[in-house]
């Protein structure tokens, strides 16, 4: 079947082209997207006025969309604030230091706490929540610091971050992007996060353990962080922390059943935990702040908020752009494609179809160069987008296998920028753990390539 292909399909291919081209040079893209979106509305409407209206009527369908995500991360990180000031977190990671007794068994149940703790708080919360704690009962059994670092930062920042089963913000922007349910992306991704968490964690520990053979790594300056320090006020009782340690996990176990049972997903699973978090937050800075529990909710609301925004205040622009290639076109800018259009990027697709014999191995290849260059801006989810897009764009093409590029290409984006490559994403975890980032990102370099190109192989059989 043929596509008309008109002047607005190619402006958007080369403001794709242009996206690249400035994530490879390390440039920031927002301005690239603003004008991206002018662009094509110019052409579109040949109204300027309404060029400039589109430009923020697609901000407003941006945030629309994301609202939810930015929403419950936002209420999340409120409530990692209340945990950490009041040292229930304390409390939740403690019974786990008691088995750490050596350094491989110290790696192992920092990195699967981390991960499993970071699909409910996401990573950066996390960081902070087992950070204190875990890291002088590693240095005591004997784990390096940056051993630490790494447990922490793959387990987090890569498999928990690129799978993000559970508040789901990663793989709803995949999802909108490459214009398939969000349940599809999850579901494809789990072969492809098991490959790659494995692969990488495990080539990672090799190395580890290979060096501190080597006498490379050591306690070292980090020995006065053994003698675990007092990082929470006294804001309740021990009978208390230990109550609220116990009820919290619970509450979040009870959701994830919930989600089976009642087969929640995407905006409602979000939707669960989010709401879950909150009755958490209130209920805690009611019993640990008494009178002043009212003003102290509004504080740890703002401060998750802030935190909410900066993550996805670079996301908004990026994503209006990328949301104009399917059905946002029509809200944003109005019905100016033609009359056989399905949309910039499934046109795109069919006419790349009938031009270029596309393989799934070149498909799944180019997944992970676009996800590994988006990534390299340093936020992961400023590009995955992009991926989603494109693997629209390919799984069109070569008539399927969509939900497994859109998942490849997330994997590969969140891995490289969301926070185990680009050292100024790798500051959470560095700095917690004191060591160097570029000493972090070093070390975890060969590990995640490895672990990308057995994904990518993997992701070529699935397809």
């Amino acid at each position: 079947m043929g596509v008309e292909l008109t002047a607005l399909h190619w402006i958007y291919v080369g403001f794709i082209v242009l996206i690249i081209g400035f994530m490879v040079k390390r440039r920031d893209t927002s301005l690239i997207c603003i004008v991206g979106i002018f662009t094509l509305a110019i052409v579109a409407t040949s109204s300027v006025t309404s060029s400039i209206i589109g430009i923020f009527n697609s901000f407003i369908f941006a945030i629309t969309e994301l609202m939810s995500t930015i929403l419950i991360i936002s209420i999340i990180v409120s409530m990692s604030h209340v945990l950490t000031k009041t040292g229930i977190n304390d409390a939740m990671v403690a019974p786990f230091t008691k088995f750490m007794k050596n350094p491989t068994i110290s790696f192992w149940i920092i990195g699967i706490l981390m991960m499993v703790i970071s699909w409910f708080f996401w990573p950066s919360p996390a960081v902070a929540l087992l950070g204190a704690v875990l890291l002088p009962a590693a240095l005591r059994a004997g784990l390096p610091a940056l051993g630490v670092a790494i447990a922490m930062n793959l387990f987090g920042h890569g498999i928990a971050l690129s799978s993000d089963f559970i508040i789901q913000a990663a793989p709803k922007l995949t999802a909108d992007a490459a214009s398939i349910p969000v349940g599809d992306v999850i579901s494809a991704s789990i072969p492809l996060v098991i490959t790659m968490g494995v692969v990488t964690t495990v080539s990672a520990f090799i190395f580890l353990k290979r060096d501190m053979k080597r006498g490379v790594l050591t306690l070292g300056e980090n020995k006065e962080i053994i003698q675990d320090p007092a990082m929470n006020e006294h804001l309740l009782t021990t009978k208390q922390k230990h109550f609220f340690a116990i009820l919290i996990p619970i509450a979040f176990l009870i959701d994830v059943i919930a989600m089976f049972l009642l087969k929640l997903q995407g905006g409602d699973a979000t939707a669960l935990i989010g709401g879950t978090a909150v009755f958490i937050l209130l209920i805690l800075s009611v019993v640990a702040h008494k009178q002043q529990g009212l003003e102290k909710t509004t504080t740890y609301l703002i401060q998750g908020f802030q935190f909410g925004f900066k993550v996805f205040g670079p996301v908004i622009p990026i994503a209006a752009f990328f949301y104009l290639g399917d059905s946002g076109f029509a809200q944003i800018i109005g019905d100016h494609l033609p009359k056989t259009s399905h949309g910039i990027v499934n046109d795109l697709g069919v006419a790349l179809a009938a031009a270029v014999p596309l393989t799934r191995e070149i498909a799944a290849l180019t997944l992970t160069g676009i996800g590994a260059i988006t990534g390299l801006d340093g936020s992961g989810f400023s590009g995955i987008s992009l991926a989603g897009s494109v693997a629209n764009l390919f799984g069109t093409a070569i008539g399927d296998g969509t939900a497994t590029l859109t998942a490849l290409g997330q994997i590969s984006a969140i891995w490289v920028g969301g926070g185990t490559l680009i050292p100024w994403a790798l500051i959470p975890a560095a700095a917690i753990c004191n060591v160097s980032p570029f000493e972090l990102a070093r070390r975890n370099l060969l590990p995640v390539i490895i672990g990308l190109v057995v994904t990518t192989i993997v992701a070529m059989f699935l397809i």
